[in-house]
């Protein structure tokens, strides 16, 4: 066993959920009047949480009380139908399985919030995880490393033992705030010329990623 925790960031690494946070960008923007934005484009907006999401999404010079009533909305359409569309990607169950079966404790840590990070984890997951944290009072957005701390320490697990996966650079720079090794994920929200610079270490699919967690 190659380590014995793995620590999963969730959008765009385990599930793709863009087209569930495209579609309720574009009913928010809609309810005042404002434009649609296209899947590209949102999912180079998300990463940061869902408020950074919409502060991204509204058009330049909107006002503030604008993007909060906005973020409402938004939170009110995603928390309907955040699992309409989506789905984890390709071998991730499979994966999430093994490293249970091998005794790997699994952790994910997401900059969503953690309802929503609760919900979608015991509908497409259950059983195949230890833990999940998402955006709360006591668990601040990623890159801080608390939310890292906070799954180590519950999972009775230390930072030689992990390593964190993960799909964009505050995934990378969450895992180097933690002290954990990162493994870069291709298939999720970034593409490799999207990174700061491309990782050491990255699986291009979850048999290549289960080679690199348990070989």
């Amino acid at each position: 066993m190659k380590y014995g925790c793995v620590i999963f960031d969730l959008d765009g690494t385990l599930l793709n959920t863009l087209d569930d946070l495209k579609n309720a960008v574009n009913a928010a923007l809609a309810m005042r009047g404002y434009a649609p934005r296209t899947q590209e484009e949102v999912r180079l907006f998300v990463g940061n949480g869902v408020a950074k999401l919409i502060e991204r999404a509204v058009p330049a010079g909107t006002s503030a009380e604008e993007a909060a009533a906005i973020l409402a909305d938004f939170r009110e359409y995603y928390n309907a139908h955040l699992n309409v569309e989506t789905h984890p990607y390709a071998g991730i169950a499979a994966l999430l399985g093994k490293l249970r079966a091998a005794g790997v404790k699994v952790g994910v840590n997401s900059n969503k919030y953690d309802a929503a990070v609760q919900l979608l984890m015991n509908d497409h997951f259950p059983g195949l995880f230890d833990k999940a944290v998402g955006e709360s009072a006591a668990v601040p957005k990623k890159p801080s490393p608390i939310g890292v701390e906070t799954l180590l320490k519950a999972l009775g697990a230390d930072a030689e033992s992990a390593v964190y996966v993960g799909d964009s650079g505050v995934d990378e720079q969450t895992a180097k705030n933690a002290g954990l090794p990162f493994i870069w994920v291709s298939w999720g929200f970034r593409k490799a010329e999207e990174m700061p610079e491309l990782p050491e270490h990255y699986a291009e699919d979850a048999a290549q990623l289960e080679g690199m967690l348990l070989g």
